[in-house]
């Protein structure tokens, strides 16, 4: 297993370990509900630096990123930020992305999910015939998600960029706790505000922010954050996880994320994408709330009331926020209506469950 320049720290904190991606990875450290609610109300710092990170150099970088991801890279301008996948050739994601612009048309970074990140490579390499410059720095790349309603109050006291500020999926790049060259972002995986800061362990950089953070935040009460609670964070806002909610075998179109489908340009399945969104998928995403007691978990059977299979869970959990079990799942698109009553299997138990509207929180 990897570690990543905060690993002792994660240790020396008491936090529970585990495999993720590869890499050794806190999932919590005083409790998944006691660190969700650290974060919704106020403050929490994930160590998030296990993701892959891709430099694209040149004059051909925006055609590369063009021709492999569906969103329209044409329209960021050098500080703004993009959500965007890599769609395979048969209508499925090989992964979903971040596409940042550091200078426009010329100079980018993609952020990918650490379990794709030689998947991502690969893939890209492959498409890169007009010998666009790329680096993979996810190795030197350390990256902290500082997320809650009082991130950005805590922060601001370590940096003269006006973070207060900074809008959706726009980032900043300066000095950050004495550190040099620390890019801040705020395109968040929560919910409930915040930046991330990506950075070089360079002289000791990754120690000197932590401890910043975390003494700049002990009187508003700042807590580290496990990878238990990113998850309950990200469902209960309706956000994909890639392996579970999104693969190589569903569509961006299935997965309510049209949005980030761009049919002005060429890409790989645009073809399959309109076909889907002209006809309608035969099958979507949904977000549901369980009506009797149990939780769904992923790969979990979705039936219908004579007990036939019309879709499988894709992720579910309790939810801290609400008190109530709440999950997504694929189903046969004439269930997808909200209110619709579905069932989950749970063991041999066939469980009633109610599709609603996404965000849960």
């Amino acid at each position: 297993m990897k570690n990543t320049p905060f690993t002792e720290k994660h240790l020396s904190l008491g936090a529970k370990m585990a495999e993720f991606a590869g890499f050794n990875m806190p999932i919590s450290y005083t409790g998944i509900n006691d660190e969700h609610a650290a974060v919704r109300n106020n403050a929490g710092v994930f160590d998030v630096s296990h993701m892959g990170e891709f430099m694209l150099k040149g004059p051909g970088a925006l055609d590369l990123i063009q021709r492999i991801t569906t969103n329209d890279a044409s329209k960021l301008t050098a500080g703004k930020a993009q959500y965007s996948c890599l769609p395979n050739l048969e209508g499925g994601i090989v992964d979903d992305l971040l596409v940042y612009c550091i200078e426009e048309n010329n100079v980018y970074m993609l952020v990918v999910n650490a379990g794709n990140i030689a998947k991502d490579w690969a893939w890209i390499s492959k498409y890169n015939t007009e010998n666009v410059e790329m680096h993979d720095i996810s190795d030197k790349t350390c990256l902290l998600a500082i997320q809650g309603p009082n991130a950005t109050k805590i922060l601001q006291t370590l940096t003269d960029i006006d973070i207060l500020n900074l809008k959706y999926y726009t980032f900043t790049k300066g000095r950050f706790a004495g550190v040099e060259n620390v890019l801040i972002s705020a395109t968040g995986y929560t919910g409930a505000g915040g930046v991330e800061i990506y950075f070089e362990d360079t002289d000791g950089a990754a120690e000197k922010i932590w401890d910043a953070i975390f003494a700049a935040g002990a009187a508003q009460g700042i807590k580290p954050i496990g990878l238990g609670a990113r998850d309950t964070l990200r469902l209960e806002m309706g956000f994909c996880l890639y392996g579970n909610d999104i693969d190589d075998t569903t569509s961006p179109i299935e997965a309510g994320l049209g949005w980030i489908t761009k049919f002005t340009k060429d890409f790989n399945s645009k073809d399959i994408f309109e076909k889907q969104k002209a006809a309608g998928p035969a099958k979507k995403l949904v977000g549901f709330e369980m009506l009797d007691k149990g939780i769904a978990r992923h790969d979990y059977e979705i039936k219908d009331f004579e007990g036939v299979t019309i879709g499988r869970v894709t992720s579910g959990t309790q939810s801290p926020s609400l008190g109530k079990a709440v999950g997504m799942g694929y189903v046969d698109t004439k269930y997808a209506a909200p209110d619709t009553e579905i069932h989950v299997k749970v063991r041999s138990t066939l469980l009633r469950a109610k599709v609603v509207k996404m965000p849960f929180a």
